[in-house]
């Protein structure tokens, strides 16, 4: 997608193994099982604590490394 950016993480060896596991045990890449878990997280913080509000998102700046 023209937005995408790229976002790294480190990760210990077991985690990244466990990570290529299961993204290949649900037939999916590990980049898009990372997203897919991400919404996940994503979908129960707002189910928990309300939607998270547009203007709140604007004001990050995610430029920052």
């Amino acid at each position: 997608m023209k937005n995408d950016r790229e976002f790294t993480v480190k990760l210990g060896e077991e985690l990244l193994r466990k990570l290529y596991y299961i993204a290949n045990a649900e037939h999916r890449t590990p980049n898009n099982h990372f997203i897919y878990l991400l919404r996940q997280n994503i979908a129960y913080y707002e189910r928990v604590h309300g939607k998270i509000p547009p203007e709140a998102l604007r004001e990050l700046n995610i430029d920052e490394k």
